[in-house]
């Protein structure tokens, strides 16, 4: 069994606008600890931190650099509440479960923030976010939920934007409406990451890069990971690796599935540029959803999923600026300096996966495109497992999370039908 090392077209602008990004060193060796993590993304760091500063003995093992998975790729949105909208899963789950498991993101949203703070790391945050709607159809479900997040569930912060006000926050009329959330924002993902490390490694957490855990297995109350140079054995294992896990642990891969998603940064776009003159972040109404934003000095950040087949930066440049230039015509020859790929965790039902896998193993991941804010939240609600209170993380591990069809062979050929009958669906 292997753990798959991410595979990364093209150097993002995130790790080419780093001051610093200091490198750890690989395991050589054998060594125990109390606890053992696999995955240096933001649930894997955020774990270790949080159980380093209360006195565990904690090893970190990642198969590449901390944040070469989704935690340092991604869109930078943190969002509001779970992946599906709080309404849905009362729908599923009703009021009682639905209403906690909107309250715990909010706390994750105010403990990443408050963690930057307390922590020294300028994370780029910028507040607003907005939804945007491209048929006509969704509108009146879009103002519904502005409408509902005030009246049921206790946050005044999103509204409803006609399409005048869309066009105006935009500044382009592709658009028909949506929500502002005036709530919540965007970051530098891999400035979270870097800052989440060394507050690990100075809370006493043993932080490993380019270690590829090749095992692991849970036997006579002992966790054991592997690795090509020696073995990590410990009391408790957590395996937080999402979309990267390969073969490493079955019931994960069956639940947790990779799709490639894309970025493009394009050159900076000038102060007097009408596109985002607020500076939020955006994401759209299609289920191939599309994502951009205004970076820190001034580029478009500009991000979708539908280049299935792309395997270097230019052919993920192409796909990028002919979505941006059915967005923002004015931009369709704008120079993209930087053009990313990687892979993103999902589930079937878009909730995320948190199982005991294994005795005194927990595996944590498919945050399906939320993972900004609660990936990191995860971190810290398994240290309190570990310290003994298992219940906020219970309100995870009780979701109801189906395998994905097909077995081994056929998942990933199902779910690409799947992703372009939906990416077919959003065009008509």
């Amino acid at each position: 069994m292997s753990y798959q090392s991410p595979i990364s077209p093209g150097i993002s602008w995130y790790e080419a606008s780093l001051s610093e990004r200091p490198e750890h060193p690989a395991l050589d060796g054998s060594r125990q600890a109390d606890i053992v993590i696999i995955g240096g993304g933001y649930t894997g760091l955020s774990a270790a931190y949080h159980l380093a500063a209360s006195g565990v003995d904690v090893v970190l093992l990642d198969a590449a650099r901390f944040g070469d998975g989704a935690s340092g790729r991604n869109g930078g949105q943190l969002n509001t509440g779970q992946r599906a909208w709080a309404e849905d899963m009362e729908a599923e789950y009703g009021f009682t479960r639905a209403k906690a498991l909107f309250d715990i993101a909010e706390e994750a949203k105010a403990h990443l923030l408050q963690f930057a703070e307390t922590h020294g790391i300028d994370i780029d945050y910028r507040p607003g976010q907005m939804s945007v709607v491209h048929k006509p159809r969704y509108l009146k479900h879009y103002q519904a939920h502005a409408e509902l997040m005030a009246s049921r569930f206790g946050y005044p912060d999103i509204h409803f934007m006609d399409a005048k006000e869309t066009a105006e926050r935009l500044g382009s009329k592709r658009y028909l409406g949506g929500t502002y959330d005036k709530g919540t924002g965007h970051i530098h993902p891999l400035k979270l990451v870097v800052g989440t490390a060394k507050a690990a490694a100075n809370a006493g957490a043993h932080l490993f890069e380019n270690t590829q855990a090749t095992g692991i297995s849970s036997e006579n109350s002992r966790v054991t990971v592997t690795t090509p140079k020696g073995t990590v054995t410990a009391a408790k294992g957590l395996i937080a690796v999402n979309a990267y896990g390969g073969s490493l642990e079955p019931v994960s891969a069956a639940h947790v599935m990779p799709i490639r998603s894309f970025i493009g940064a394009t050159v900076p776009l000038g102060k007097d540029s009408p596109v985002l003159p607020g500076g939020e972040s955006v994401d759209d109404s299609r289920f191939v959803v599309r994502y951009f934003r205004r970076s820190a000095d001034g580029r478009l950040l500009f991000g979708g999923r539908e280049a299935y087949t792309a395997d270097n930066p230019r052919d993920i440049s192409s796909h990028i600026r002919r979505q941006v230039a059915e967005i923002y015509p004015a931009l369709a020859d704008i120079e993209i300096t930087h053009a990313w790929g990687g892979s993103v965790g999902i589930t079937l039902p878009r909730k995320p996966f948190v199982r005991e896998v294994m005795p005194n193993v927990i595996s944590a991941g498919g945050y399906s495109g939320h993972g900004v804010m609660l990936a990191h939240f995860m971190g810290k609600l398994y240290a309190e497992t570990v310290a003994g209170n298992r219940e906020r993380l219970k309100l995870f591990e009780d979701l109801n999370i189906p395998p994905f069809p097909g077995g081994r062979s056929l998942r990933a050929p199902l779910l690409f039908l799947a992703l372009s009958w939906y990416a077919l669906v959003d065009r008509i």
